[in-house]
């Protein structure tokens, strides 16, 4: 009687495992898909919806194997919402393994060196599978949504590549991107040269969005940085167009006029001494850098030499500067 109760167990265990093996020979079969796709997993889904969801996009011909295969492996068929990338020939229990997990596809952004935060909010806006939250939200309302202490957020977020999963709220990238430029502003500030024209971090935050949007030049930065702090140590004006620039905002249509020069806003450093009240981009960790570890030199002027890569021809004395001046606009003429 025993034999026969273990045998007929031991059938049952057999044909179980058997039962098992098939599920899975079942359920490592290519969902038919022959490109990338996403699909998005709402959060209370069961295998059940989720199974249902893959026929419905035709992706499997029918949910019997996947939606019974949580009788016998219930641990790994708990569904986590989330939106997921599938490439071709992935299996359905590849698939089911990877909602399983929560492994979600990480979507990317990336903001450039020099770029403004008016163009960081168009940039947020564009991406898909971003909560925009700021849409219709003023600065001011920004400022304080974010925990910023200026009235104006320019230059405060460090431009890099940051990656989001679905439904990330477009608050969370610029909260991460203004940690990154706190980070590395106060390593840069406690490296810093001695006896620097700043009287505090953002202060050099500010010289180091003027020096990137100098040049995207990265080895000439330092020597540009020493320009700019030459003449602030004699309190000559800085006198750059990009904060001109700054300054105009929409009225800029790609030509800075005598006008313009003589126009005196809080930007225009052709008008004001030292720095402007703000930073006027986003700079990148080489301006930040040059800002505070600027060359030594003897320069106070500089000006584009016309070549493709950005270099420039650096004068110490203005006479020195318009021969330079004349031989860029000659250059420029003839090309």
């Amino acid at each position: 009687m025993i034999k026969k109760i273990v045998f007929t167990l031991f059938l049952c265990a057999l044909a179980c495992l058997a039962l098992l093996l098939t599920f899975k020979q079942q359920l490592n079969k290519p969902l038919n898909i022959s490109v990338e796709q996403l699909i998005t997993v709402e959060k209370g889904s069961s295998i059940s919806r989720f199974s249902q969801q893959l026929v419905n996009k035709g992706w499997l011909e029918n949910r019997f194997w996947l939606r019974n295969y949580a009788r016998f492996s219930p641990q790994n068929t708990v569904i986590k919402a989330g939106t997921y990338l599938v490439k071709p020939q992935t299996p359905t229990l590849t698939l089911l393994t990877q909602v399983a997990s929560g492994n979600e596809h990480q979507f990317s952004i990336t903001f450039i060196e020099g770029s403004t935060f008016k163009e960081w909010l168009a940039l947020l806006k564009k991406q898909p599978y971003l909560n925009n939250t700021l849409q219709d939200k003023s600065i001011a309302e920004i400022v304080k949504i974010l925990g910023v202490e200026q009235d104006n957020p320019e230059g405060l977020f460090f431009p890099d590549t940051y990656a989001y999963t679905a439904k990330t709220n477009d608050v969370d990238v610029l909260l991460r991107a203004k940690t990154k430029m706190n980070k590395h502003l106060d390593e840069a500030w406690q490296s810093r040269m001695s006896d620097l024209p700043y009287k505090n971090k953002y202060q050099a935050l500010i010289m180091a969005s003027i020096i990137e949007k100098e040049t995207s030049y990265i080895p000439e930065q330092p020597l540009i940085a020493s320009v700019f702090v030459n003449r602030l140590n004699i309190k000559m004006r800085l006198q750059t167009d990009p904060t001109i620039i700054y300054g105009l905002g929409d009225r800029y249509q790609g030509d800075i006029t005598y006008a313009h020069k003589r126009e005196k806003t809080a930007y225009n450093t052709y008008r004001i001494s030292g720095l402007p009240p703000t930073p006027i981009a986003m700079p990148g960790l080489s301006a930040i850098k040059a800002a505070l570890n600027p060359a030594q030199s003897d320069y106070f002027y500089f000006v584009s030499n016309g070549d493709m890569q950005g270099n420039h021809t650096f004068s110490k004395t203005l006479a020195e500067h318009n021969v330079a001046v004349k031989l860029y606009l000659k250059k420029t003429q003839n090309n």
